[in-house]
């Protein structure tokens, strides 16, 4: 029985288990609703930026970033595809929380789904959470899938 509840579902993935959790329940959704899924990647680069600048370090973490987020979106696309649903994908560069809304809002979403463990203890507190900033700044509903409990 499909609704028109949702029919655009983004699903931020960043590789994690949580982020997978999230996915397949971007997937679970989709069936009851048929909504097409978009899997987003965010290549954070104020993540290195802040070394010294060195060329081609830079690269080589800019290229094996987007390798990372090449495979994470890749899992959702699979995942999705064989469950014989609609799936479109995207790389973004920037502020992952900004990048996310941002996207979901060009692109006309219905519902964000984010993992809720990507970072944890000294990163988060120093970086703050993504799915955090997320919820606190979206204009469409965020749903936060939690990962394993540590």
């Amino acid at each position: 029985m499909e609704r028109e509840l949702y029919r655009k579902i983004l699903v931020a993935t960043d590789g994690s288990e949580s982020a997978r959790k999230a996915a397949d329940t971007a997937i679970d959704l989709s069936r009851l609703s048929g909504a097409k899924i978009y899997a987003v990647y965010v290549v954070d680069r104020s993540v290195y930026s802040s070394v010294p600048e060195d060329p081609e370090w830079e690269e080589a973490m800019y290229v094996l970033f987007r390798e990372m987020g090449e495979e994470a979106v890749s899992y959702v696309e699979k995942t999705a595809k064989n469950a014989g649903l609609q799936v479109e994908s995207a790389l973004l560069e920037g502020h992952p929380a900004e990048e996310i809304i941002n996207f979901a809002e060009k692109n006309g979403m219905d519902l964000i789904i984010v993992g809720s463990l990507g970072k944890s203890g000294v990163e988060r507190f120093l970086l703050g959470s993504v799915s955090e900033k997320v919820v606190r700044n979206a204009k469409i509903p965020v749903l936060v899938v939690h990962g394993k409990k540590q």
